[in-house]
């Protein structure tokens, strides 16, 4: 773990490019796998979690090269093309890689287990075994967690209702639904993100969504030809844009742009929310990158109004509620966050973990079952805090350090790398002050 201290800061000013869609290069890399012939992934995001993901298909047999930083190619062996893995598949950390790979590995003619670090092992895993069971899977669960063992089985078609919104869930099923003796269809009662969804439409894949009285129905009919293979340019990653956005807002006399943001629908709620709060932000040069809607985010101080989130928007911003917390204690009035009891399973309780650090800063903050309540403006004060691993926390507190008085010293933001590789050296181009132990 590498500390550092942050130092209160007058002004944020720049452009930044920010580094490739975590989401988008998780599903690059396993999608190309699955395709017939050779998937170039650009603007590649090498984070732990997307290094874990292009590490397990290595386990599996499928050459994964990464010639520089940010780029990666994956040679595909087709739908059938995995090899049965000499040992257990680790995961590492990351959840996403995980449930999907849950997914693909369900219909393999081999059996296989996924394993991973700690963190990994305390995130629950029976909400993507439980609907693949229904589609005919063999997976088996340590009380609900993993380690995952899958015995590969032929799989049959499924309609299936999601109970908890979960991308990772429901793109874990579309995989599935791909070795399907008949078509899978999901319902869904809120927009999870889509990218699985865009990016096997792009290789051939058919699939049905139709929307009906607040039901979005995906239908997905397995293929008869091999996949095709992508070349793929990966938008920056709305969730690391967020912490951008939110200490430009929150730092005096600050103007930043932010190039080559992915704005997928399903995935700015936090957008939304900031434009509700009075967040200057415009949106310019919109176009599609990848199948995907990008464009660039142009930002500068504002004073905040606080908000009440809660319903669908939850689900389109689920990543983002630590740096939300962070401006609401700048905001002006109560902040209240409901059915979001989803954030408890993450990488950390993320509830219980901003609610206990941002006391510590002096945030009037209160833990609620499903969410929080915060009062604003706040004085936050520099202090000593833990990010408690977990990677968006620990940006959110460096954020935090840059509008609290005197020094904040956080114990580890080498987690960062987990989605932000890079974070802090974009952070001190803008002008944020910073020593790192």
């Amino acid at each position: 773990m590498s500390p550092v201290r942050v130092f209160q800061c007058s002004r944020l000013e720049g452009t930044v490019y920010l580094p490739g869609d975590k989401s988008i290069s998780h599903r690059a890399l396993l999608l190309g796998a699955i395709a017939q012939g050779t998937t170039t992934v650009s603007n590649f995001l090498p984070s732990g979690d997307c290094l874990a993901t292009a590490g397990a298909l290595r386990d599996l047999g499928i050459e994964v090269v990464l010639p520089d930083s940010h780029t990666a190619i994956v040679h595909g062996r087709g739908l059938r093309g995995f090899r049965c893995p000499e040992k257990p598949v680790n995961c590492v950390r990351s959840g996403t890689t995980m449930r999907l790979l849950t997914g693909l590995l369900a219909a393999q003619p081999f059996e296989s287990t996924l394993t991973g670090e700690e963190q990994l092992l305390r995130r629950p895993m029976e909400r993507v075994a439980s609907p693949l069971r229904q589609m005919g899977a063999h997976i088996c669960t340590m009380n609900g967690y993993a380690p995952i063992i899958i015995t590969g089985q032929n799989l049959r078609g499924a309609c299936l209702a999601l109970d908890v919104p979960s991308a990772q869930v429901k793109s874990a099923i579309l995989l599935a639904g791909i070795y399907a003796d008949s078509p899978a269809t999901l319902l869904e009662a809120a927009p999870t993100r889509d990218h699985t969804e865009r990016m096997l439409g792009a290789m051939g894949v058919n699939i049905d969504i139709r929307e009906s009285k607040g039901i979005r129905e995906i239908t997905l009919i397995p293929p008869t030809h091999p996949l095709l293979p992508l070349e793929i340019k990966v938008p920056g990653d709305f969730s690391s844009a967020a912490f951008i956005l939110a200490a430009a807002l929150l730092a005096p006399q600050s103007r930043v742009r932010i190039k080559d943001v992915g704005i997928n629908p399903t995935r700015i709620g936090f957008l939304d929310v900031l434009y509700q709060m009075g967040a200057d932000i415009r949106i310019a040069g919109e176009r599609i990158m990848a199948n995907e809607p990008v464009a660039d985010l142009e930002v500068q101080t504002s004073e905040l109004e606080a908000v009440e989130i809660k319903g669908d928007l939850v689900v389109r911003m689920i990543d983002e509620f630590p740096i939300l917390a962070v401006l609401a204690t700048q905001a002006r009035g109560r902040t209240i966050v409901r059915d979001a009891s989803e954030l408890r399973v993450k990488e950390t309780d993320r509830i219980a973990t901003v609610v206990k650090e941002l006391k510590r800063l002096g945030a009037r903050i209160e833990e609620r079952p499903d969410g929080f309540e915060i009062w604003g403006p706040s004085q936050l004060r520099g202090i000593p805090v833990s990010s408690h691993g977990d990677h968006r926390l620990a940006m959110s507190l460096f954020v935090a350090g840059l509008v609290a008085q005197g020094e904040t010293v956080i114990d580890d933001l080498d987690c960062a790398a987990d989605s932000f590789p890079g974070f802090l050296t974009v952070m001190q181009s803008l002008g944020a002050h910073y020593v790192q132990y």
